[in-house]
């Protein structure tokens, strides 16, 4: 893993706590396209993706700005989503237990033993659930350990800390369990039944820059593009927005998962703080009323992405940017196409505890 780029963000707490002081003057209104051109050029953002979901359908598909100087993006514009990889990976894993493949509480130590933890007995008690509501006790990435290694920093099962190792850990367990690359599975149990034709864990030889959006710092200098070779269970899937707001869609409808699966990935199961959890691969506001909304982003160097589902009220956003910047517009779409429901997230992020 690069050790340039940024620590990843399972929510969107960390554009809040940059625009705190401004929230309250962001008011809830309709945004025309040129509005949101307007939005992009003030903010310094080259390419913004943007979906829409209402009474359970993607409503909407739109992409703003240009891919490079002169080159405007396309409907079809490609985005390295970051963090948002981790939904997948995640509906993998329950659509696998959902067929009774794969037991989401079975020690993961059947199938995987780190070389770093193989001397830790703490390693027989990670489990893809552990795993999905990030209480493994791994760091987010093992540079991040003083040893470079990777190694617990607390008892697996106790408290929640982000972890895109876990994740890589799931992985390996899944490849080693059914004789498959990860993107083998996700393409037999996730992309090829939705149509996901545009999406792939790295970059293959279908792959171009042709309708790439390239990241861009907060200056509007293009970072140069990371092009995996193989699949990272955490980070850097690359995707359209039709394809993941067909994904968010069937996550939000349950689509091949069992309904004790599915309630399983919308209830709690570690406390992040008041009125927010974190359930199987989502992030979990208590909204009130029997309303909730799962959340996922994703930051990496010139990647901002963010996305929303609200099951009872069948509505979802998506945003897509290429900018450090893009955190920029996050509270201006959420009020706009969320209203109440945004008010009422940004509302529990600005709590403190």
């Amino acid at each position: 893993m690069n050790n340039q780029k940024n620590l990843r963000a399972a929510g969107f707490l960390f554009a809040l706590v940059l625009f705190l002081i401004s929230a309250s003057f962001v008011r809830a209104q309709n945004l025309s396209d040129d509005d949101i051109r307007k939005l992009l050029n003030e903010n310094k953002i080259p390419a913004l993706g943007l979906g829409v979901i209402r009474d359970g359908k993607l409503a909407e598909v739109k992409v703003f700005g240009e891919l490079r100087q002169g080159a405007p993006a396309p409907f079809e514009t490609i985005f390295n989503v970051a963090s948002l990889t981790k939904p997948v990976v995640a509906l993998v894993a329950l659509k696998l237990a959902s067929a009774g493949k794969l037991d989401l509480d079975e020690p993961l130590d059947r199938y995987w033993i780190d070389p770093d933890v193989k001397d830790d007995p703490r390693r027989r008690k990670l489990t893809a659930r552990l795993v999905l509501s990030h209480q493994t006790g791994f760091a987010n990435w093992r540079w991040l350990n003083a040893s470079k290694k990777l190694e617990f920093g607390f008892e697996p099962g106790t408290k929640y800390q982000y972890s895109g190792e876990g994740f890589e850990y799931l992985r390996k367990a899944l490849e080693n369990k059914y004789q498959k690359p990860l993107e083998k599975l996700a393409d037999e149990l996730v992309f090829k039944p939705l149509e996901m034709r545009d999406t792939r864990f790295f970059w293959d030889d279908r792959m171009t820059e042709a309708r790439f959006a390239i990241g861009y710092d907060g200056a509007g200098k293009a970072y140069k593009t990371p092009k995996n070779t193989r699949a990272n269970a955490a980070d850097d899937l690359l995707t359209t927005v039709q394809d993941y707001g067909k994904f968010m869609v069937s996550v939000m409808n349950g689509n091949g998962l069992s309904k004790e699966i599915f309630g399983e990935m919308t209830r709690c199961q570690i406390k992040t703080k008041e009125n927010k959890c974190f359930g199987l691969g989502w992030e979990i506001y208590d909204l009130g009323g029997g309303e909730s909304a799962l959340s996922h982003g994703g930051s990496d160097e010139g990647v901002k992405t963010l996305v929303f589902l609200l099951p009872k009220s069948k509505q979802g956003l998506l945003i897509f940017t290429n900018s450090d910047n893009g955190v920029n517009i996050y509270l201006k779409l959420i009020k706009v196409y969320l209203k109440d429901a945004g008010q009422r997230m940004i509302d529990i992020e600005m709590k403190a505890g």
